[in-house]
This record gives C-alpha cells, sequence and structure tokens, in this order.
C-alpha cells in the first residue's frame, strides 16, 4: 500500500482580487493574523503526516522560499530577546520537512499547475493544498481525514461541502451514489460519476463543491497530459477527475471542520476574525 509523503501547493496565480496588496506580495504569503495562508497549509500537511512540500510558483513568488528558509540575519538580531520565540512556529516547520519548487511560466488553469509539479512529484500518490482554501478544525485536520481515507479507497479523494445552489458557479460541482461506510458519518463519502466545472444553477448535478484539498493518484499526470482546455481555456483538474470518475476512482469526502475562501475578501477577513476570536 503506497503512503502519501509528498504535498503539492499550486501557488502561481496572481491574486488579483487583492490588489493591489498582491501587486508585490504573493497572495498565499497574505497574513491571518502572523502567519501567511500557505504556513498554515504546510502545517496540515505536516500533521496529516506528509514531510516533502512541492510548490508550483510564478514569477513575483520569491517571499515564499525566503519564508521557508532560515533568516540567519534576522535570527542573529534577536537571538536572546523576547522576540526570539516569535520564530518557534516557522523553525518547527522548516525543520520537519523539505521544500522544492519549479514555476508555472503560463497561468493555464489548475490542471496545468498540477501537470507542472510532476517534475516534483513522481510516480507516487499525493495531496494537493490551495492554500487560500484554509481550514480548522479542533480535530484531525481536513488533509489528515483524507490520508486515511485514501489508506483505505487507494484513489483520487476530493475534499466537498455543500453550497448554496445559487453559488455553483464558482466551484467545480460533484455527483454519484453514497458509500455505506459503518466508519464515517451517513452520507459522506460519495463514488463521484459526474463533475462540472463551475456550472449554472441549472446545469449543477448537486450542491457539493469542490474545495481546495485533493489526494491524486499518479496517474492524473496522464490524463491531464490529454485534457482539452476547458472553461476559460483552462486545463481544469474537474476535467481529468471526471476521467478518473468514470471507471469509479474518485470519491468525494464531506469533511469535519470549517471552511473559509480567503481567496476573496470577505472570507480572507472572516478567516481572520475567527482566528482572532479563537486565539484569545
Amino acid at each position: 500500500m503506497s503512503k502519501i509523503k509528498k504535498c503539492l501547493f499550486p501557488a502561481a496565480g496572481y491574486g488579483t482580487r487583492f490588489l493591489p496588496a498582491t501587486k508585490a506580495i504573493p497572495k498565499e504569503m497574505l497574513p491571518v493574523l502572523t502567519k501567511p495562508l500557505l504556513q498554515y497549509g504546510v502545517e496540515e500537511a505536516i500533521e496529516a503526516g506528509l514531510d516533502t512540500m512541492a510548490i508550483v510558483t510564478g514569477r513575483g513568488k520569491r517571499s515564499i522560499e525566503d519564508h521557508f528558509d532560515i533568516s540567519y540575519e534576522l535570527e542573529h538580531q534577536i537571538k536572546g530577546t523576547s522576540k526570539e520565540s516569535y520564530l518557534t512556529e516557522i523553525r518547527s516547520v522548516i525543520n520537519a520537512c523539505t521544500f522544492s519548487y519549479t514555476r508555472q511560466v503560463e497561468m493555464r488553469g489548475l490542471g496545468h499547475a498540477i501537470l507542472t509539479g510532476e517534475t516534483l512529484i513522481g510516480d507516487e500518490a499525493f495531496a494537493v493544498v490551495l492554500a487560500d482554501d484554509l481550514c480548522d478544525n479542533d480535530g484531525d485536520g481536513v488533509l489528515s481525514q483524507m490520508v486515511k481515507l485514501y489508506e483505505k479507497y487507494q484513489c483520487c479523494i476530493v475534499a466537498v461541502e455543500e453550497i448554496p445552489p445559487e453559488d455553483s458557479n464558482k466551484y467545480g460541482v460533484i455527483a454519484g451514489d453514497t458509500i455505506k461506510d459503518s466508519t464515517y458519518a451517513k452520507n459522506s463519502l460519495v463514488r463521484v460519476n459526474d463533475m462540472v466545472e463551475k456550472p449554472e444553477l441549472q446545469d449543477a448535478p448537486s450542491n457539493l463543491a469542490i474545495i481546495g484539498r485533493y489526494i491524486l493518484t499518479p496517474d492524473i499526470f496522464d490524463v491531464l497530459r490529454e485534457t482539452q482546455p476547458g472553461k476559460g481555456g483552462e486545463i481544469q483538474i474537474t476535467d481529468a477527475l471526471l476521467e478518473m470518475a468514470k471507471i469509479g476512482k474518485v470519491i468525494a469526502y464531506k469533511f469535519d471542520g470549517t471552511r473559509f475562501d480567503c481567496g476573496n475578501v470577505d472570507g480572507f477577513v472572516e478567516a481572520t476574525n475567527y482566528f482572532y476570536t479563537k486565539s484569545n
């Protein structure tokens, strides 16, 4: 049985909804309280037992690499002071895993970003985390839950949540047949047989939307290579996963936890307020 050890972070997007803040700062580095979004995602992956972080970046994203590296000058300046403790969390992250990077030269959609990361992943199953979907709960993290599910079913897993039907044109939406499994809550597992990228309300196959957490098997790369550009002229991961679903290799999981869409200002503010309240 293959174990999940690598996590891919697509982080090449422009973050246009946060301009002008993201003109020079990657949206993945925008802080919720004192930690950037990407660090929350990396910590979730570490908690799930993953130790190799593969990050797909683009132009203007060097601060990501600098963040997950030692700053000798800064550490020298605050060594022995009360401020030294502020670096404890990021030091533990740096020590817990390794980081590798590659660049997505063209912005051609999430599917293309994942395919770009193949050189970092190789021929093994892996997780994908979209850092602007910030998840939290008091038990196992979302990725930990999904890793356990993968260990049992050994196929692609997508995290889903119920959304208002009028929001279906913002997400990939799935449909399928409920899997009966006494280990999991009723109706929390679905064997996917249909998947549509950002459908209009009347075309949505359900109210279950994919969020930014995936576990993918390595054959997804071959499927992505054959996937034609879809909505918006981009290579969509939902189109590739639909091909996998046709042969029964995709499970949707209604995860336990709270998710914040930090890809827009409202969700980002909501997450900031939530974590501030939780920390006090």
